[in-house]
C-alpha cells in the first residue's frame, strides 16, 4: 500500500514541478520581452526580471490584505435601528438642565408662567382661551416636564457620583504614597540620630583632654609612685 502511494504521488509531484518551471520560463520570456522593447542590456535584464517578481508579489500580498480584516483600523460603523447619540454630550446637558432646575430664577420663571396660563385662561374672551378650568393642559404639561426633569437630574447625580468616586480614589492613593513617603523620612531621620548618636562631640572630646590632662599632672607630681604602680 505504500509503494503505491509512493508510486501514485510521484506522477504528482512531477506534474507539479513541470508547471513550476514551465511558469518560470514563462516569466523569464516575458522578463527578457520586456527588456528587447525598452533595449536594456543583460544585468538590466535580470533586474528588470527581479522588479517584475517583485511587483507580482506585492499584487498578490494587496490582494491577500485587503481581502483580510484590519486590525490596526476601527471598524466601520453598522446600520443601527435605533438613533445613536453621544453619551458624553447628553450627560453634559442633563448636567446643565439639573443645575437650572435647581435655582431660584427656575421657580421664578415657572411661577410666572404659571400665573400667566390661570389668569389667562381665566380673564380672556372664550374664543382665545386654549385651556379653561381646571386646567387640564396646564397639568399634562406640569406632569410631562417633571417625567422629564427627573431622569436628567438622575443621569446628573450619577456623573457627580463617579466623578466623586474617581476623586476619592485618587485621594486616597495621595494619602498612601504620603504616609509611605513619612514613614520613610521618619526612619531616616531615627537613623540620622542613632548615627549622630555615636560621633564625637565637642564637649566630649574636651572632657577627655580634661581628663588626660589630669592624668599627666597626677605623674608629674608623683612620678615615684607611679612607677611603683606600673611595676
Amino acid at each position: 500500500m505504500s509503494g503505491e502511494r509512493r508510486g501514485g504521488g510521484e506522477p504528482g509531484r512531477d506534474r507539479r514541478r513541470e508547471q513550476i518551471r514551465v511558469r518560470r520560463e514563462l516569466a523569464r520570456e516575458h522578463a527578457r520581452e520586456f527588456a528587447r522593447e525598452q533595449g536594456l542590456t543583460g544585468r538590466e535584464e535580470e533586474s528588470a526580471e527581479r522588479l517584475r517578481s517583485k511587483a507580482a508579489a506585492a499584487t498578490g500580498a494587496t490582494a491577500l490584505t485587503r481581502s483580510r480584516v484590519r486590525l490596526d483600523q476601527p471598524r466601520a460603523d453598522r446600520r443601527r435601528l435605533l438613533p445613536v447619540y453621544d453619551p458624553e454630550a447628553f450627560g453634559r446637558l442633563s448636567e446643565r438642565v439639573a443645575r437650572f432646575l435647581g435655582t431660584g430664577r427656575f421657580i421664578v420663571w415657572m411661577t410666572l408662567v404659571i400665573i400667566v396660563w390661570v389668569l389667562w385662561n381665566i380673564f380672556a374672551p372664550d374664543h382665545l382661551r386654549f385651556d379653561e378650568y381646571p386646567f387640564i393642559f396646564l397639568t399634562l404639561m406640569l406632569s410631562l416636564q417633571a417625567s422629564y426633569a427627573a431622569p436628567l437630574i438622575l443621569l446628573a447625580q450619577n456623573r457627580q457620583d463617579d466623578r466623586d468616586r474617581v476623586n476619592l480614589e485618587q485621594d486616597r492613593k495621595q494619602n498612601e504614597r504620603s504616609i509611605a513617603d513619612t514613614e520613610y523620612l521618619t526612619r531616616e531621620i531615627a537613623a540620622l540620630r542613632m548615627g549622630l548618636g555615636e560621633v564625637a562631640t565637642r564637649d566630649w572630646i574636651r572632657s577627655e583632654f580634661q581628663d588626660l590632662i589630669k592624668e599627666m599632672d597626677e605623674r608629674r607630681l608623683f612620678p615615684a609612685e607611679s612607677d611603683e604602680g606600673d611595676r
